[in-house]
């Protein structure tokens, strides 16, 4: 692959910084751009069994000719893959093929793997080296930057987990051409989220340019680079969410206790589908406070539906949700301080901000209000 058809961004974090590798045709080098950053590794590979029926023999070919030892776990597709049994069995694979600090776990797939993953490297050995190799656009753009990784559990999504960076991410874009229509879709929630947390012009850019980004090609891969751009300028500046990296979380306050509420079921709600309806809310909501103009909610909420996405809760098939579940899974959230409700909130297109103590009882009248709109 040329230089010309690549794309790189850095993660700056001293001796943790790594980089962000973008462009079609990556696989094919993944062997040789992790031995020159992990020479002499030994690698775990564990992969999303769907993925690896589609491409698990090219990234093995791959580090076959670098000549890096490597073994293959395969999990199951889906969300509730991110559980403790899951977690035990990949540490536990992990230990089983002896591998040493030095030595490195690769997650293949999207964000449940790359969460995972990541969280079983974070703890096995007290820490060793992690490779992304993001295969949907939902974690090429977010979850596989950044270093958040993490399982969910019973009362909440990504309660249990730890911060631990990857040595390198691998983001080939030609694997994004074996995704569903709604996956591609769930992944483009988490790419307009950058526009409307503080960069309008990328938010105009993608008005413009959705189309092509979804036919593929050059806008889609510029797409993916601004995002991971965005993204990693953020992390640099406050790796632990101690601050303004709250702001990724626009939309998934509201969206993950959706997601908990339906039980993690994928034929109900994928996690991007999910960011949108929960960005959807966090707009409107700001327009009921007096902080956002409604214009402005109404414009983030027509991109999002046009790009084929939901926007209301009652899109979510299956039974209704109530009022008591969803507070109680909102009580839950990680951004919640000593029982104080935090939210990401806007003043308009890109201008998102912190909400610290809110008030749960106009978070409630809001959602008896969407719940039965």
């Amino acid at each position: 692959m040329s230089d010309e058809t690549r794309q790189s961004v850095r993660v700056e974090l001293g001796p943790r910084s790594y980089d962000i590798l973008i462009g079609p045709g990556l696989l094919a080098s993944a062997g040789a751009e992790i031995a020159a950053r992990l020479p002499k590794a030994r690698l775990l590979i564990v992969a999303d069994e769907r993925v690896d029926d589609l491409h698990g023999e090219a990234l093995r070919a791959a580090l076959s000719k670098a000549r890096i030892p490597h073994a293959t776990m395969r999990v199951p597709s889906g969300e509730p893959t991110k559980s403790f049994p899951h977690f035990e069995a990949v540490v536990d694979r992990i230990l089983e093929e002896r591998l040493e600090r030095g030595d490195a776990v690769v997650a293949f797939g999207g964000g449940v793997v790359g969460d995972l993953t990541g969280f079983a490297a974070g703890v096995a050995r007290r820490g060793m080296g992690f490779v992304q190799v993001p295969t949907s656009l939902l974690a090429q753009v977010d979850s596989s930057v950044g270093g958040k990784t993490g399982i969910n559990s019973p009362r909440g999504k990504n309660l249990v987990g730890v911060f631990h960076q990857p040595a390198l991410v691998l983001a080939d874009t030609d694997v994004l051409e074996t995704l569903s229509a709604r996956e591609f879709a769930a992944g483009y929630a988490e790419v307009v989220k950058y526009g409307l947390i503080d960069r309008p012009d990328f938010f105009h850019w993608l008005e413009a340019k959705r189309a092509a980004i979804f036919a593929g090609g050059s806008e889609r891969a510029e797409a993916i680079a601004a995002s991971c751009r965005a993204k990693a300028e953020v992390v640099a500046g406050d790796e632990r969410e101690d601050g303004d990296r709250a702001l990724l979380n626009l939309g998934h306050t509201f969206g993950h206790a959706l997601e908990s509420a339906a039980r993690y079921d994928a034929e109900r709600l994928v996690h991007g589908e999910a960011v949108s309806i929960g960005m959807a809310l966090a707009h409107r909501f700001s327009v009921r406070q007096g902080l956002c103009p409604g214009q402005d909610a109404e414009r983030a909420v027509a991109h999002l539906r046009a790009s084929g996405l939901p926007t209301r809760i009652q899109e979510i098939p299956g039974t209704p949700f109530t009022l008591t579940e969803l507070m109680g899974k909102i009580a839950q959230d990680k951004k919640v301080v000593r029982g104080a409700l935090t939210f990401i909130l806007t003043r308009g297109i890109g201008q998102a901000f912190v909400a610290r103590d809110v008030d749960p009882a106009e978070v409630g009248r809001f959602l008896e209000a969407e719940l039965g709109a």
